[in-house]
This record gives structure tokens, C-alpha cells and sequence, in this order.
């Protein structure tokens, strides 16, 4: 597991506020226009002051698996190298939602989130765990039959604020988050690629639901738009503060949304309600038909 521990002595947040934008992307299979569209949410979201910009699942690059095969880039390939660039410029932290990143000798892909630093340097990278292998209103997603998942839980940090790091499907198995936030996380991200069917029952009930269990503010770009073969992206990007309120959503076009975070709010929070201090972890037990 990729873990930054907080700092002892870490300095008291009660007063600090952190400033984030989702970019929501209606992004398909030109890469050149995806990225250059990204770049011009990137900028507007920087102007506006954010200090961590998102971008969501697949921004790049969206399709079948021929497609993201045709599209997939090593890590130091152009599309990362183009959002080192703008973090440099613009002096801000970049969540690269995540892109297709191929590896040498490997015939399937990662589902890659990256997280670069106002230096423009890689800080910290996350395989989605999870492959979305399912049926839905008829319609067949086989991620797993491109991508393989990953098997690493990331924290990192923006700015001293602990991160976690998640993807899209990942957001349905709340253990992942617990461990999170268990291990610092204050805010965790959440790029994604959502269906339109499932989006508009489940998006925000799941993102609402797992800032509560975990007093913690959550991040998540959401593509929007056809992907072709039936597949459309519900959009509706957000942020939730750690009681699981939305202060900040996005409609159903491209657009940036912009929050500030009010990091005491995480303390606040888990002291009013200390679920994570109230878990009895030493009578947790897996079942054992559980396979």
C-alpha cells in the first residue's frame, strides 16, 4: 500500500480551506480534442482560484477495448507529460482523473489515476481495483476484457491534506474507503465514467454515503455524454462536504464546478459523529462461505 502517514504535530486545519474543481468532460475517441477541451476546463479552474483540479475517468480516451488499446500511452507519454506542463504553469495540484497506460510486456492496461504536484511532478498513481464487468439495461461493460486491476490502496497528500485515491466502479465496495480513511484520508477522489442508467439512482446516494461513513470530503468528475454501443456517461460531477452535503454539482453539459473545502469540517465532523472511532474492528470478521 502506497501510505504517506500525517505528520505528528500536524498543524490544526480548523481554519483552512483547500480550493477544488471538477472539470466534467463529454469526452470520447480523439484523443487530441480530449485533451485540448481538458486543458481549457484545467485553465478555467485554475483561474478561478482551485488549488487541486480533477479531471474524470477515461478523459482522454473513451471506448471498446480496440479503441483503448489504439489510445493507450505509457505513463511518461503525451497526455501526462501535457498535464505535467499545466501544473507547472499554473502552479496547481492536477488529479488526472485516469487514462489507459499500457506497460511494457503486459498485454492488458491499467486504468491509471494520476496525481501531479504544482511542480509537475508525479506524486502518486492509482490502478482501479475494481473491473465494471456487468449488464446493464442490456447493455455488456467488460473492462477486464482491456484492463487488468490493480491490488494497491494510495494515500497521498495535496498540500499536507491526506488523499486517497479510487475510481469510478471502486465507489460500490465501501471497504475500500473505510481503509482509507482509517489510514488519514480527509479527502477521497472518486474520477469516474458512471452510466447514465445507474447514475441517476445510485451517483449520488453512493458519493453522499460514503463521505458520511467516513467524515471525509469527496471529489468526483464524472464523464458525461455517448460513448457509442448504447454507452452514455451520466455527468452531474460533485463534491460533497463530510456530513454528506452536495456543495457543488454539475448539470448535463462540459463545465467546471468549484468548492472550498473546509478542512476543520472533517474533524468536526468525526467528533459530532466518531463512527471510525467507534468500530469495534477486533470482532470484524470475514464469513467464511465467502469466496
Amino acid at each position: 500500500m502506497a501510505f504517506h502517514p500525517p505528520r505528528l504535530g500536524a498543524p490544526d486545519r480548523s481554519s483552512e480551506s483547500l480550493r477544488v474543481a471538477c472539470v466534467q468532460l463529454a469526452s470520447d475517441h480523439d484523443v487530441d480534442a480530449n485533451v485540448a477541451r481538458a486543458e481549457i476546463g484545467v485553465r478555467e479552474a485554475a483561474e478561478r482560484g482551485a488549488r487541486l483540479v480533477a479531471l474524470p475517468e477515461k478523459w482522454n480516451a473513451i471506448g471498446g477495448p480496440e479503441l483503448l488499446h489504439a489510445a493507450a500511452e505509457p505513463i511518461d507519454g503525451p497526455t501526462i507529460t501535457r498535464v505535467r506542463g499545466w501544473a507547472r504553469e499554473l502552479g496547481c495540484w492536477i488529479l488526472a482523473g485516469s487514462t489507459v497506460i499500457s506497460e511494457p510486456g503486459e498485454h492488458k492496461l491499467r486504468n491509471l489515476s494520476v496525481l501531479v504536484d504544482p511542480a509537475g511532478e508525479l506524486r502518486a498513481s492509482y490502478a482501479k481495483m475494481h473491473m465494471f464487468d456487468v449488464e446493464v439495461a442490456g447493455v455488456s461493460y467488460r473492462e477486464s476484457d482491456a484492463e487488468r486491476p490493480g491490488d494497491e490502496i494510495v494515500v497521498t497528500e495535496v498540500d499536507g491534506v491526506p488523499l486517497g485515491m479510487t475510481v469510478c466502479y471502486d465507489l460500490r465496495f465501501p471497504e475500500l474507503y473505510r481503509i482509507l480513511a482509517l489510514h488519514g484520508a480527509r479527502i477521497i477522489t472518486v474520477p469516474a465514467a458512471f452510466t447514465l442508467m445507474t447514475g441517476r439512482d445510485h451517483w449520488e446516494v453512493l458519493l453522499r454515503a460514503r463521505a458520511i461513513e467516513n467524515g471525509c470530503f469527496v471529489i468526483a468528475p464524472d464523464i458525461i455524454g455517448d460513448h457509442g454501443e448504447g454507452k452514455v456517461s451520466y455527468g452531474h460531477s460533485m463534491i460533497v462536504d463530510p456530513w454528506g452535503t452536495v456543495i457543488a454539482r454539475a448539470g448535463d453539459a462540459e463545465c467546471v464546478i468549484v468548492a472550498d473545502l473546509d478542512l476543520g469540517a472533517v474533524d468536526r465532523v468525526r467528533a459530532s459523529i466518531p463512527s471510525l472511532a467507534n468500530r469495534r474492528g477486533e470482532v470484524y470478521r470475514w464469513p467464511a462461505d465467502v469466496s
